[in-house]
């Protein structure tokens, strides 16, 4: 049987070598990550096939065991290479900063950089396998570049002949969040790679197929999803009953996604607080010279269920400190777009009139586009910016739906 009609007869059309691998069919069974599925099967994808690991810190199976060593343990000398995205394979290191390549003090095997002077595998690096295996816990966000390092390490390894295999997770944010907007091809880059919303709610496993269905890279690999058991769409992480590891230095807990969403655009601009080094990163949003209860009345009028927000002053700097429940249900990154023009105008416009060079790059490369910048500089309201992604969001709902893996 061909692995085109393997995959139709799984419930979902799709691409001829590209399939998903369901969990044991158990009626009301426990909740099972993609590894603790393969694990159940003994592997059964890898045997026989030399095999790499994009991995890191988060990369545990469901009793908190790495996925390298579950995998070390069931596949012995099989298992030949190791792969770290950002932050390195233990995540200590900081955003943006190049991680080198070493030798992984668990597993003894080899730990090729991502993240380094390349980010996209190369002939070389692939070398020592026959395929590559993806298992990172992602936040479900564009900008974030663990999304991007398997997206470049697909199109490797269908440019070197190697399988592909995504061990599926939980979107933490949930299945049914989908917001912001599209991304330009202009402005493709490691933090925006694929054109999706910003925030787009699938699970890394849907994300790999919607890529190779739509032609997002230049050449699809033979691609296995392996599904979780027991997860659904209204699920957030805190409705898995998993420990949640720091997926970066910033994202410390499981409700951080969500303030990475609320300020991770606005925190781009200039004399910005977002909390990074707080108890809680990305939970604020101040700035230089802004008067904290303005800021404060100009939030409560925006509308945001499942959002609170509390005045602060701190060092100059004055703002809110943001509280959002794990069900919130807020377009979070409309209210992220709303603050940035709300702090814009209370700053006399300073956050963004003071942004230039790489620094302004980055945010439009985060925001996917460079109209932001531009409409808010001549005065567009931010919530007619947030309206235009409407059309968008919607055509990208529909699209994505044969793509879905959970209901």
């Amino acid at each position: 049987m061909s692995s085109r009609r393997n995959f139709l007869l799984s419930g979902a059309a799709f691409l001829t070598g590209c399939q998903t691998v369901p969990g044991p069919r158990v009626a009301g069974g426990p909740f099972m990550l993609g590894i603790d599925v393969l694990e159940s099967r003994q592997f059964d994808l890898l045997r026989g096939k030399r095999v790499g690991l994009i991995t890191n810190h988060t990369s545990v199976t469901g009793r908190g065991e790495l996925t390298r060593v579950a995998m070390k343990r069931g596949l012995g000398p099989q298992l030949t290479a190791l792969y770290a995205p950002e932050h390195g394979i233990n995540g200590t290191v900081g955003a943006g900063i190049h991680v080198s390549s070493s030798r992984d003090s668990v597993t003894g095997l080899t730990v090729f950089s991502l993240y380094g002077p390349t980010r996209k595998p190369t002939p070389q690096m692939l070398a020592p396998i026959d395929v590559m295996v993806f298992d990172l816990q992602d936040i479900g966000c564009r900008s974030y570049t663990y999304i991007s390092t398997m997206v470049v390490a697909m199109e490797a390894c269908a440019e070197n002949g190697k399988d592909f295999i995504v061990l599926d997770r939980p979107n933490p944010m949930g299945g049914g969040r989908v917001e912001g907007p599209p991304l330009e091809p202009r402005w493709k880059s490691f933090v925006s790679q694929i054109p999706v919303p910003y925030v787009h709610g699938m699970t890394t496993g849907e994300l790999a197929l919607m890529t190779a269905a739509h032609g997002w890279i230049s050449r699809a690999p033979r691609l296995n999803v392996v599904k979780m058991q027991g997860w659904s769409r209204n699920m957030v992480w805190q409705d898995t009953g998993l420990r949640w590891y720091r997926t970066s230095p910033n994202i410390p807990h499981a409700t951080s996604p969500l303030y990475y969403v609320a300020t991770g655009i606005l925190g781009g601009g200039s004399a910005l607080d977002i909390g990074i080094g707080t108890e809680n990163p990305f939970g604020y949003a101040g700035a230089s010279g802004v008067n904290a209860q303005a800021m404060l009345a100009s939030c409560q009028r925006y509308g945001m269920p499942g959002v609170s927000f509390t005045p602060y002053t701190k060092n100059g700097f004055g703002g809110v400190r943001l509280g959002i429940d794990s069900h919130a249900r807020a377009d979070l990154t409309a209210l992220d777009v709303l603050m940035l023009g709300d702090l814009n105008r209370l700053s006399g416009g300073r956050v963004l009139g003071r942004m230039a060079g790489d620094k302004l790059n980055l945010f439009n490369k985060v925001y996917g586009s460079e109209s932001l910048y531009k409409d808010l500089r001549r005065g567009v309201p931010a919530s007619s910016i947030v309206s235009g992604w409407g059309g968008f969001t919607n055509s990208f709902r529909s699209a994505r739906q044969r793509h879905l893996l959970y209901a």
